[in-house]
């Protein structure tokens, strides 16, 4: 497998974001394109967030992002606004494998030193390490298998199958 770098502006957040606070569960009841639900990402949390993220973006947070509800359109939201990477410190398990399925990268580590704007490089191989630009500190990052690797490089567990499934 080849190691790939790909660079983002951080977009802080805390802890224990559950993922009402990431698009309100009224918001599928309108719509479930990623286009419209983007609009309404973070909205009771930082309701400039929508209009300010750009693609590419990188959201971090610290404990427990994505609890609550395991409502599959707060990750369609989050990729619908062009992020690709979640880095926190842990992830509910029903986001991270949301995630997973839906082509986030969901990646774990340290986020403590990570400041909102901070420019950062990820390389995503067989180690995965986070360096901040303004602190030069690299994070290494809890790895994440290969085969997970693959589903996420793919766009997702439904992108992966049409590929390689022999259904």
């Amino acid at each position: 497998m080849t190691s790939r770098s790909i660079k983002g502006t951080a977009r802080r957040f805390g802890d224990d974001i559950n993922t009402d606070y990431i698009i309100s569960s009224r918001r599928k009841r309108e719509s479930l394109d990623p286009d419209v639900l983007k609009n309404y990402l973070f909205e009771t949390l930082a309701p400039e967030f929508a209009a300010s993220v750009a693609a590419g973006d990188v959201l971090v947070a610290g404990k427990n992002f994505g609890c609550g509800s395991a409502m599959e359109v707060a990750v369609t939201a989050v990729i619908g606004a062009g992020i690709r990477i979640v880095l926190a410190q842990s992830f509910a398990r029903t986001y991270f494998r949301n995630a997973i399925n839906n082509g986030l990268y969901p990646i774990e580590c340290d986020t403590s030193q990570i400041a909102d704007g901070d420019t950062l490089e990820i390389e995503i191989g067989p180690r995965i390490l986070v360096r901040c630009t303004r602190n030069d500190r690299a994070i290494e990052a809890a790895p994440i298998p290969h085969d997970i690797l693959k589903i996420l490089d793919a766009g997702g567990l439904v992108p992966y199958l049409r590929k390689h499934s022999t259904f």
